[in-house]
């Protein structure tokens, strides 16, 4: 179990690594070169103003709280990290950065009404008894979750950029809050069958490993209890070593199904960056040529060296 947890943390933080890897894949030839720092040092400061883009370097290196609030106060331009992070703490803080006013009432009106009703519903589930009033409760619940996530993916989707390319940092955020759709904003249509398959397939193996465990768990328990009168074929020293060794599968099941996500988000962010890459068929020529060569011994007795023929390879990427 303690490997099986290590495990666990290191897959998520490739998961937290990817999403703070967020950086400006829009700047023009213009700016091309300058110093990039954390947000809300001089070199950030000054490329933001240089930059011709509204999207400015998006990293939470270095994070600022000063700089979060001066965005949301309209004094400052915000990533969309910094966004989400904001929108994250205070629910519908990205649709006020996006000026998105009239969204407000909509979501905080789900949030407030699914909680709302949980609790209620909770009450007359103590009060009588009823699993309906459970149901009901368990369902007000997921509303108001529903809400807050579509308010975050709402912000993102709502932040403006110029970018003719994706931007990775809208691709990253897509992936974390949906699988499969930062692939979908890189135009990798072609990846969504791959991650949905993955993560399909993950659920199977943790669904069937899970009921298998629960299975022999239950012959163990009642091959143990003299009162139970099961006196099925299986003993529960055998019915013990099925249990483990499920429960076992079971817990890999969840890691795979955790590096699925995290290798979805890493997925969507590099080849995000990779949008701006040559690939076409001329991305690498070979010419051969004769060239006049310098010479690079030492000078003769005389006090000079000849130069040579020969040829000249080049090879451009």
């Amino acid at each position: 179990m303690r490997r099986l947890l290590i495990m666990m943390i290191l897959l998520t933080g490739l998961a937290f690594t990817a999403t703070a890897q967020f950086r400006n894949s829009n700047t023009t030839s213009s700016n091309v070169g300058t110093i990039v720092g954390p947000p809300g040092t001089d070199e950030a400061m000054a490329n933001m103003q240089n930059d011709t883009t509204s999207v400015a370097v998006d990293s939470l290196a270095g994070f600022s709280l000063k700089r979060m609030i001066r965005g949301y106060a309209g004094k400052d331009t915000l990533t969309p990290g910094y966004m989400f992070a904001g929108a994250v703490i205070v629910p519908g803080a990205s649709q006020m950065y996006n000026k998105d006013w009239w969204k407000l009432p909509i979501a905080y009106g789900m949030m407030g009404g699914g909680v709302y009703g949980g609790i209620a519903f909770n009450r007359k589930w103590h009060e009588t008894g009823d699993p309906r009033f459970k149901t009901y409760r368990n369902l007000s619940y997921a509303g108001a979750g529903l809400a807050y996530w579509a308010s975050l993916l709402d912000g993102v989707a709502c932040y403006k950029t110029d970018a003719s390319k994706p931007v990775p940092a809208k691709s990253t955020l897509y992936s974390v809050l949906l699988p499969g759709l930062g692939q979908i904003n890189n135009g990798d249509w072609w990846k969504l069958p791959i991650w949905v398959g993955g993560f399909a397939a993950c659920g199977y193996a943790l669904h069937l490993n899970n009921m298998e465990y629960q299975r022999f768990k239950y012959i163990y328990t009642v091959d143990n209890d003299p009162n139970s009168g099961y006196n099925g074929g299986i003993p529960a020293s055998k019915a013990e070593w099925y249990k483990d060794l499920y429960r076992k599968y079971r817990d890999y099941s969840v890691v795979s199904f955790v590096a699925v996500y995290a290798l979805n988000i890493i997925d969507a962010n590099v080849f995000a960056y990779m949008a701006d890459f040559d690939v076409s068929d001329n991305i690498a020529s070979v010419q051969l040529h004769p060239a006049i060569m310098e010479p690079a011994a030492p000078m003769l007795a005389d006090g000079y060296a000849l130069p040579s023929f020969g040829l000249k390879l080049d090879v451009n990427f």
